[in-house]
């Protein structure tokens, strides 16, 4: 496993209320998040680095507010009227 290190200022985990190991298991949470987010990396590989299952993350996404589906608005609306459609029992 690659291994990268942080520096950070010297009182972060006091100022954040939590110990040292606390503050890299969020740290690494906050970036597989956000990295997700972005597009950068899968729900799987996010997971690793978070240190969770894939189920296990998606569900932190919701918490945090995360989509878990990040369709460009063009293509959300293309497969919402699809998906009304076959609702409707239309031709697809």
């Amino acid at each position: 496993m690659l291994e990268i290190r942080l520096n950070c200022p010297e009182r972060l985990a006091e100022a954040v209320r939590t110990t040292p190991a606390e503050l890299e298991t969020q740290i690494r949470l906050m970036a597989a998040l956000k990295m997700f987010e972005l597009g950068k990396l899968s729900s799987g590989k996010a997971a690793e680095l978070a240190g969770l299952s894939r189920v296990e993350f998606l569900d932190v996404c919701g918490r945090y507010h995360v989509p878990v589906f990040n369709y460009p608005p063009p293509e959300l609306e293309s497969e919402l009227q699809a998906d009304l459609k076959a609702l409707r029992g239309d031709a697809v």
